[in-house]
């Protein structure tokens, strides 16, 4: 029952979960479908939402919608990790995350691997420690406990990174066109 697409934003969904709940009315029961979605751009933004709709997809929209308004900003390590261990409660879940090494990868099960493959974090440990299985309270704890992170002084992140690696090319590039224009004028003389 996995997702995912595209939308205008960049952003990619995938559902977590779909369930069936129902209400009861004088007429009998009213069922309607409940759904969990997680959107990410895998490059340090990611949200959940959850919506109710009267047939699966709507349900769909309706969470996909709602996780893009609720989308955090995760703080990413040089590395594809993040800068140090982190624990969030939320309800009764309980998410562990630690910092692994590069080429480790995402060792963490269902929610918390989801969500980290969202954000874009690529080496990762995460273990859900709470006595729970609910995927919706998984989720917002893991979201709760990227939101503890801050960035530690001394870590680069990824962005800053890029930064760098552009500002080093344009350099190159503007010391280029100055030997180049160097070259011109000897060629005129």
């Amino acid at each position: 029952m996995i997702k995912k697409s595209e939308n205008k934003k960049e952003f990619e969904n995938e559902v977590l979960a779909i369930s069936r709940v129902e209400r009861m009315t004088a007429g009998g029961r009213r069922l309607r479908f409940k759904t969990v979605v997680v959107v990410g751009d895998k490059k340090g933004k990611v949200g959940v939402g959850t919506a109710k709709g009267q047939d699966v997809q709507q349900s769909i929209e309706k969470a996909n919608k709602k996780a893009q308004k609720e989308i955090v900003k995760i703080c990413i390590s040089k590395g594809g990790t993040i800068p140090y261990e982190v624990k969030a409660k939320f309800g009764a879940a309980v998410v562990l995350l630690k910092p692994q090494s590069e080429g480790r990868g995402l060792v963490a099960g269902g929610t918390v691997r989801t969500i980290c493959a969202m954000a874009g974090i690529e080496n990762i440990s995460g273990k859900i420690l709470g006595n729970t299985r609910n995927k919706l309270n998984n989720a917002k704890a893991t979201i709760k406990a990227l939101q503890k992170l801050k960035m530690v002084e001394g870590i680069e992140t990824k962005e800053e990174e890029k930064e760098e690696k552009n500002k080093e090319s344009k350099e190159n590039k503007k010391e280029e066109e100055k030997k180049e224009k160097v070259v011109k004028k000897e060629e005129k003389k």
